[in-house]
């Protein structure tokens, strides 16, 4: 088992920490409020006393903090500590900032890794639960069977902005799939229709057509090439007029589906009704 220091115990670093533990593995602990260490010490945690003794404890270290300024502040003083060391930092921020961060790591001789964290504190270890990395590849491999107690490390690359990147569209698609499903929901519910008895074929719908639909339109995006083999926009254009009639009569709101009726209108408009869905890419990525 491994000994790894666990940098910050919010909602998400106590999960991260939990979940080392529960792995068998010694973990160190530091938070700035020292009372949120009390659980995980009871569970077999060592606190430590202060953000430097925390970082010389192990050789892998997981920070998740408030934001990338805080890891800076947090971290600074105790570069020559860390020197040798694994930087593993699970704090939300831009792909800029964590390529900033991985140059700051290189400047001191610490191996960096940028990671994001799919999912919620509660789904922390469970099977599933996947966390993305990107930096330096020799210290995920170094340190993969001690993060893997987190859920699936996936490997995105040295690009240390990669994780980040990945990490804010994946929510942009999340957010967009839980804004359809709502709609959906308030669409059938004005009818009558529970979301409990709704949401198993949505689910059933999303996991084949949609997800074959993602898989199909990928190389269709990168080649910008658009054949309407399977449905063209012709088509998807008028499926969405009977959406927004539907919502209108049951005073549901419209924006979500105008959206998506005035983007395939534009690219109708400018001759591509005949092509698939993919064709938006042109209108979304200008």
């Amino acid at each position: 088992m491994s000994h790894v220091t666990v940098l910050g115990l919010g909602s998400m670093g106590s999960a991260l920490a939990g979940s080392f533990l529960s792995a068998g593995h010694q973990v160190t602990v530091w938070n700035r409020t020292a009372a949120r260490a009390e659980p995980l010490v009871a569970r077999g945690a060592a606190a430590a006393a202060t953000a430097g003794e925390a970082v010389a404890a192990a050789p892998l270290v997981v920070a998740c903090v408030l934001d990338y300024d805080a890891l800076r502040t947090l971290l600074a003083g105790h570069e020559a500590a860390l020197a040798g060391r694994t930087l593993v930092n699970l704090t939300s921020g831009s792909p800029e900032q964590a390529r900033e961060t991985a140059a700051w790591a290189a400047g001191h001789g610490i191996a960096y890794l940028d990671g994001a964290i799919m999912n919620t504190p509660p789904h922390i270890g469970a099977p599933g639960t996947m966390l993305l990395y990107s930096g330096d590849p020799a210290a995920l491999a170094r340190h993969r069977d001690t993060l893997a107690a987190l859920g699936d490390p996936v490997d995105l690359g040295e690009d240390a902005g990669r994780a980040g990147l990945y990490d804010t569209a994946l929510l942009g698609l999340m957010w967009a799939t839980l804004g359809g499903w709502l709609h959906g929901v308030a669409l059938a519910a004005a009818d009558g229709v529970p979301a409990t008895e709704f949401t198993p074929v949505a689910n059933r719908w999303l996991s084949g057509a949609v997800a074959g639909f993602l898989s199909a339109y990928a190389p269709q995006t990168d080649a910008r090439s658009y054949p309407g083999d399977d449905a063209t926009l012709d088509v998807h254009l008028a499926a969405m007029q009977h959406l927004l009639h539907a919502s209108r009569d049951r005073g549901v709101d419209t924006a979500l589906p105008e959206l998506f009726a005035r983007q395939t209108e534009r690219a109708v408009a400018a001759g591509h009704g005949a092509d698939s869905y993919a064709r938006l890419i042109e209108i979304i990525a200008k």
